[in-house]
């Protein structure tokens, strides 16, 4: 059946047994590729009926679908025309998230979560405004996204509308893990209201499989104007803003989806359709999963959902093992998360404390504003998140905490290049954004031992914002200091005097020892150089480059505004006249690749840079 399928318009033919033997092969066209590739099979599984709806429904690009978070779009791209997953998340493969190059069916590449609403909101209006009535705009918001604020402003500003917008809440119960907070309560409290399932057995009793007018009688109470009203259950969430609103139906029928998306089209105004579906649906281990349903996986066997490779020691192990062990010691330690525990490190510190692990939800602006409120209150808040994540709440940072001067603490995983997620997971702009934030401290720490000293410095700031920021992945060997000045440790030194010392931040400390090689191969003398807090600029900077004809600074962020232009406008204020050559990422959207590819790509491997120092000496 999948074979048939070139585009949406191939859907629209096919009987209700087609359509069942071709949710299943979706499935296991699913659990195939991606347990080859890697990437975010359970989100997925859980949205086959439901995309199937979409597109019998809807009639797209005509009608245009937005996905929040886009993770859940594999299913869409499939119904699209695009069946060839064997690079999923690879350069030259298809994208994780959907990508407008792909497909006009693609419209919002961004894979932050809570945004689908605006973005509906403001196509809705633009639709409105010129006349297109006959177009409708969808956003398909799940997996724990509704828990963010801006999707309630969205909601708020389109109710003030007769825009054609439908509001489609996939609602699994979950983010990563089950999604918490009040709104997940009363989303449950719809899910489970015994109120509902008496009136579903009532309703299948009464009017199904009776007769063709009882059965249209049956479809008709479900899914018109009584589900619409909140018969069922009091709906007052989302009509108290004014919103009509239509479930909660089963995201697994699709007689039942298709009938709801009709009423909500054919409304004619902004609607949501509350729709129950089961994250990891029809495969068993991620069924069994109960920590994230196999939200997202590696290369597993797809027989049993057991990984290829066993997982390396990673840099987020490291901050678990240490924030648990500081929770030991210090009871005014707060761990803080935005619904993304487990892949932060914090499930550890949870297991122990859950009094003192705060999960948000999908909500990072609330998230550093409440920790400034528990600085103040005597705590010492950790808040950790993936870094380009922090992008969203840096007002907060800047106003809320810096500001005020409060002692909390970011810990910011999976910074710099990040690579297969694509351009809006890359966390390459943090260094560049808070290195103008007053008072912030920065650390980038090159290894596992300088990442738990880091931490435990970091924590120990009581009246300032401190940061710590290190990549996805591994934590290679130790770097040992072969000497220190001040904040600055050697790494390597190659002859005497240097003509040339190399100072690669954080993860890139590696690189330059390498770079640091290959410069003396060419019979130059030079030092490969590092520090762990990397802002303010660290002392003995100047000691560590007297003499040096060029520096060479080699960092995982933005070369322009990066730390390496504020450590050479430093050491020219204060009178060194050495050259400074800087490697970073330039400022450009990175589009899906691994971080090796993209680290070539970029100039940033240390033949390259060794080269280009060698051409600056000359």
């Amino acid at each position: 059946m999948l074979e048939r399928i070139e585009s949406p318009q191939d859907l629209r033919g096919l009987t209700a047994s087609e359509l069942s033997a071709l949710a299943q092969e979706i499935r296991d066209y699913l659990v195939t590729s991606v347990s080859r590739t890697g990437g975010h099979l359970g989100p997925n599984l859980g949205v086959v009926e439901l995309t199937i709806g979409l597109h019998r429904v809807f009639d797209s690009p005509h009608d245009t679908l937005v996905f929040d978070t886009g993770h859940q779009s594999y299913v869409h791209k499939l119904l699209t025309g695009r069946r060839d997953f064997s690079e999923l998340r690879k350069r030259g493969g298809i994208a994780g998230y959907p990508q407008r190059s792909e497909s006009e069916h693609d419209v919002v590449e961004n894979s932050h979560a809570s945004t689908a609403v605006s973005w509906a909101a403001g196509i809705g209006r633009g639709r409105t405004l010129k006349g297109e009535d006959d177009r409708t705009t969808v956003a398909v918001i799940g997996d724990g996204a509704l828990t963010g604020g801006m999707a309630w402003e969205a909601l708020n500003s389109l109710a003030a509308t007769q825009d054609r917008v439908v509001i489609v809440v996939n609602d699994n119960g979950r983010s990563y893990a089950p999604t918490i907070g009040g709104l997940a309560r009363r989303l449950d409290g719809i899910r489970t209201d015994p109120r509902y399932e008496q009136f579903l057995g009532w309703g299948k009793r009464t009017f199904q499989d009776r007769g063709p007018w009882r059965s249209f009688t049956y479809r008709s109470v479900m899914h018109g104007k009584r589900a619409l009203k909140g018969l069922i259950a009091e709906q007052g969430m989302f009509e108290d803003l004014g919103l009509k609103y239509v479930g909660p139906i089963d995201g697994h029928d699709l007689e039942q989806v298709e009938a709801a998306l009709r009423h909500a089209r054919d409304f004619g105004a902004p609607v949501i359709v509350h729709v129950l579906t089961e994250k990891g649906r029809g495969y068993t281990p991620a069924e069994e999963d109960v920590a994230d349903r196999f939200h997202a996986v590696g290369k597993i066997h797809p027989e049993t959902g057991l990984p290829v490779e066993p997982s390396r020691f990673g840099w987020t192990k490291v901050f678990a093992e240490e924030i648990l062990a500081v929770a030991h010691e210090r009871e005014d330690v707060i761990g803080m998360t935005a619904a993304m525990l487990a892949p932060v490190g914090l499930q550890p510190l949870a297991d122990e404390f859950p009094d003192r692990v705060i999960d948000v939800g999908i909500a990072e602006q609330h998230a550093v504003t409440s920790a400034a409120g528990l600085a103040y209150a005597g705590y010492h808040p950790v808040i950790a998140v993936y870094a380009t994540f922090l992008n969203r709440a840096f007002d907060q940072l800047l106003l809320d905490v810096a500001l005020h001067r409060a002692g909390v603490t970011f810990m910011l995983d999976r910074a710099g290049i990040t690579g297969d997620d694509g351009p809006s997971h890359n966390g390459m702009w943090d260094m560049a954004l808070l290195r103008h934030v007053p008072g912030l401290r920065l650390a980038a720490p090159r290894d596992a031992s300088t990442m738990r000293r880091a931490f435990r410095e970091a924590i120990d700031v009581d009246d300032a914002p401190t940061v710590v920021r290190y990549p996805k992945g591994s934590v290679g060997v130790d770097l040992p200091a072969l000497e220190t000045f001040e904040d600055i440790d050697v790494l390597a030194r190659h002859g005497g005097a240097p003509r040339v010392a190399v100072f690669g931040l954080g993860s890139m400390a590696a690189t330059a020892i390498d770079t640091a090689e290959k410069i003396a191969a060419q019979g130059i003398d030079v030092v490969a150089a590092t520090a762990t807090w990397v802002h303010p600029v660290p002392s003995g900077l100047l000691e560590a480059i007297d003499g040096a004809e060029l520096v060479v600074t080699v960092e995982d962020g933005l070369t322009d505004a990066g730390l390496g232009e504020e450590w050479a406008s430093y050491a020219r204020l204060a009178g060194n006249d050495a050259k400074w050559l800087h490697r970073g990422v330039p400022r450009e959207f990175l589009d899906h690749a691994s971080r090796a590819q993209i680290i070539e790509r970029v100039g940033l491997e240390s033949s390259a840079i060794a080269d280009d120092a060698l051409a600056a000496l000359d």
